[in-house]
């Protein structure tokens, strides 16, 4: 059995009730689940969830919410990996027999079927234990600097000073849209980086972390676009 599972608490901050706030129409965390539910490849779509209106508006939108997420791994501190790892025991204990789990952030309106196809291919072959989608950062980070304190400048990376942008390095960083992973890597919380974990890349224009409401319109804004 394959689940995609969709952290949501109720609690965000910067934007108060951003996993169900209104994204072009209906509640942003639609749009993820909508998503899961056009691939034939998910057996269960569940929402992790401390929220009661969470949790109705997921299951009017076709999910399932056979559990409430404990308020301790519920703040501001907890990271991905505990949450979907807390999940994938609960649908264990619950006689859940799962094979593979993709979580997808309840935020990630540009999200596409096929890359998260193209993601299910590459974990089920055997080769990896981590299959995410990523992206290549918008400006070379290798030319990046700080201001001091003193008010003068220092380059992050100074061995690339001399370097031409077609020769530095691609740094690529996480899109924040799915994470592939079998149920012992999400219960034991691996790390996400290292040589057994692959990416898909997608392109930066249709990555946006929506941490604040000009990064919700300008999703909104790709979105229309697409």
């Amino acid at each position: 059995m394959n689940v995609a599972i969709i952290p949501a608490r109720g609690g965000s901050k910067r934007i108060p009730r951003k996993n169900i706030k209104n994204f072009l129409g209906k509640p942003i965390i639609a749009y993820s689940i909508e998503v899961a539910k056009a691939l034939s490849i998910f057996d269960k779509i569940i929402v992790s969830t401390d929220d009661e209106e969470i949790k109705e508006i997921s299951m009017e939108y076709g999910a399932e919410v056979p559990f409430m997420r404990p308020s301790e791994i519920s703040d501001d501190f907890t990271g991905t990996h505990e949450v979907i790892g807390h999940a994938v025991s609960e649908l264990i204990r619950i006689g859940y027999d799962l094979d593979y789990v993709c979580s997808i952030y309840p935020t990630a309106p540009l999200v596409q079927s096929k890359d998260i196809l193209q993601g299910y291919e590459l974990i089920k072959n055997g080769d990896w234990e981590n299959v995410f989608a990523a992206t290549t950062f918008n400006y070379p980070i290798f030319r990046s600097f700080e201001k001091l304190e003193s008010g003068g400048l220092k380059m992050l990376y100074p061995e690339y000073y001399s370097s031409r942008s077609q020769d530095l390095p691609v740094a690529l960083h996480d899109a924040g849209q799915f994470y592939w992973a079998k149920p012992k890597t999400w219960i034991e919380k691996s790390k996400g980086y290292h040589l057994n974990a692959t990416v898909i890349l997608i392109p930066s224009w249709r990555v946006v972390d929506i941490d604040d409401l000009d990064d919700w319109k300008r999703a909104e804004q790709i979105y229309q676009n697409l």
